[in-house]
This record gives C-alpha cells, structure tokens and sequence, in this order.
C-alpha cells in the first residue's frame, strides 16, 4: 500500500510511519522541517523523505500521485506557539490543507487530523456534555483570543474535507485527536513540560490549574485508532473522537505523578489555570469502538514513564 503524510516529520507523524512500515506499506513523508533538519529519529526510518512548503501550491507540482491514503497532519500545534502568533497558525493550517484538497485526485483516501478544540467552547459553556461524542455543536467561547485561532483553523479544515470531499470523490476519515502524548512532541504540551521542569529540578515548582481533568491518550493508541479507521471501509465519510476514555485524572495528581518518576520532591505553588483552558475534557468514544473495536492499551502511569525517559534522554 503507498501511503503520503503530510506532516509526516512532527509528532504523530512519525510515529505513524513507523506503524505503517510495520504494516508492510511504502511511506513517503512530506515535511518543511520547521522543527529541525538534524534529526536521528527521522534518519533512522524507510521512507522517502521530500521537502516542501504545503503552503506555497507551486510545490505540489514536485509530489506524485497514485496514493491509496493520504495522512493530513501537517499544522502549527501547541497552545504556546498558537498564542504566539495565531495568525502564522490560522495561515498555515488553513493554506495548506486547501492547497492539498485541490491538489488529491479521486479515489485518493485522505485522514485528516482534526482536534477536540472544535468544540471546547461548548464545554466551557456548559452546553457540550462531558465525555463528549462527536455529534456536538462547534463553538468557539471568543473568536478573538489567540487560544482559539488553532480550534477555529481546524473547524475550518473540518469543513473544507467534508464539501471537498463530496464535491470531488475523496473518499475520507476525519480524526478529532484528544489530548495525545508520547516521546518527541516537543515541549510546548503539558507532559513534556513539565517532565522537563521536573528533570531540571524547578524549586519551588508551580502547577497550574492542578484540579482540571483530562484524558490523556498515549501516541501508540492513538496511531493504532487511525490505522484501524483508514482501513476500515465503514469509517469512510465518518468525524471520529481519537482518545483514550478510560483514565480520566486531574493536572494535580498528573504532575505528582511525573514529580514520583523524576525522583523530585519541590515546594509546590498552585496557580491558576490558563486563560480559556476547559476545566474537564474527555471523547465518548463510542463510536470509535463500533466501528473499529478499538481499545486502549497503554497505561496512563506506562505512557508517562515511557515519555519521561524519552525526554529524560534527549531533552
């Protein structure tokens, strides 16, 4: 099977790849390497490798076609970079993803990486229960506080996959991921973050917003959940919660436990939540398990050692 991601340098996207080579399919990945060139990691895998700037539609004319899944994953994520500068993640995100639906021919399957902040707003609000199935309205809480510029691109994207798609026969699968972590996703999420403050020994340490909850979903399931729906012809068609539902804790019993794995025992100084940030997330996945069978395997407490050691390594 010849498989494209886009994006395929980043966080999940690399470890997609290696899922999909152990599946026995041709990968090539695309990537403008924003992050870096000099990574081992990447290096290490087979499969083509092509630079390309996914905003810049002139580069489309340098990638094949023929391919039986195209993997969308390329954005600016990260609620840091996002609040940075939004307008660089409104472009990119959108452009992008616009310029790769004009680009895909019929017949070419594509997954599109969609995000559980479509629809944050909504359980801010109150009106969106919590564990959240995919049939929710979308709401954005404040169209102009940076935070949203991430949530409102992907709503967009969300939008532009599903009339595109009609429009020109793309046969599709939109993945709405929901608080996934792991080894190599950079420092700008809340287990990386504070694992390396943790490994440099911050004294006094500060927690912010320590009595949210989440449910947090290791890569490895993650990967696993979309593989299982690009091979899966029900699925075609269908937006779909990515997560893990059977672990739910709260960022004060998360950074304790990241504090016992370190081996580091601070002062703690309790902090506000950030600004917009839902106080409670979780995917009702039942959809997801019926159309796949899908169950996660990776422990909350094995996931954090896991991506611990990880940075621990390489931080």
């Amino acid at each position: 099977m010849k498989t494209l991601i886009l994006g395929g340098a980043g966080f999940i996207g690399l470890h997609l790849t290696r899922r999909l080579l152990a599946e026995g399919c041709s990968v090539t990945i695309v990537d403008d390497f924003s992050r870096g060139r000099n990574d081992p990691e990447l290096a290490s895998v087979d499969a083509e490798v092509l630079h390309a700037d996914l905003t810049d539609p002139s580069c489309y004319q340098d990638i094949p076609h023929g391919w039986d899944q195209v993997y969308m994953l390329a954005a600016v994520v990260g609620v840091r970079n996002v609040d940075k500068d939004p307008a660089r993640a409104i472009r990119i995100n959108s452009l992008a993803l616009l310029n790769t639906l004009d680009w895909m021919r019929p017949g070419e399957r594509l997954f599109f990486a969609s995000t559980s902040e479509v629809y944050a707003g909504g359980v801010s609000a109150g009106i969106v229960p919590v564990p959240t199935p995919e049939t929710v309205p979308l709401t954005v809480e404040d169209i102009t506080a940076p935070r949203f510029a991430y949530g409102t691109s992907k709503m967009l994207g969300e939008a532009a996959v599903t009339h595109t798609a009609r429009a020109k026969g793309l046969p599709y699968v939109i993945g709405r991921f929901h608080n996934v972590y792991g080894p190599r996703m950079g420092a700008a999420h809340v287990i990386p973050e504070v694992a390396l403050r943790a490994l440099r020994r911050e004294d006094p340490f500060t927690v912010f917003g320590a009595d949210q909850t989440r449910a947090f979903c290791h890569v490895d399931d993650a990967v696993d959940a979309v593989h299982r729906l690009m091979t899966n012809e029900a699925a075609g068609g269908r937006i779909v919660h990515i997560g893990n539902d059977t672990e739910e804790t709260n960022i004060g019993d998360l950074i304790k436990l990241i504090l016992d794995i370190t081996g580091h025992n601070p002062e703690l100084e309790y902090r506000p939540a950030p600004a917009h940030s839902v106080a409670r997330r979780c995917p009702d996945l039942t959809l997801l398990r019926s159309l796949t069978g899908y169950a996660p395997i990776v422990s909350l407490d094995e996931g954090v050692r896991r991506t611990v050691d990880w940075y621990a390594r390489h931080g």
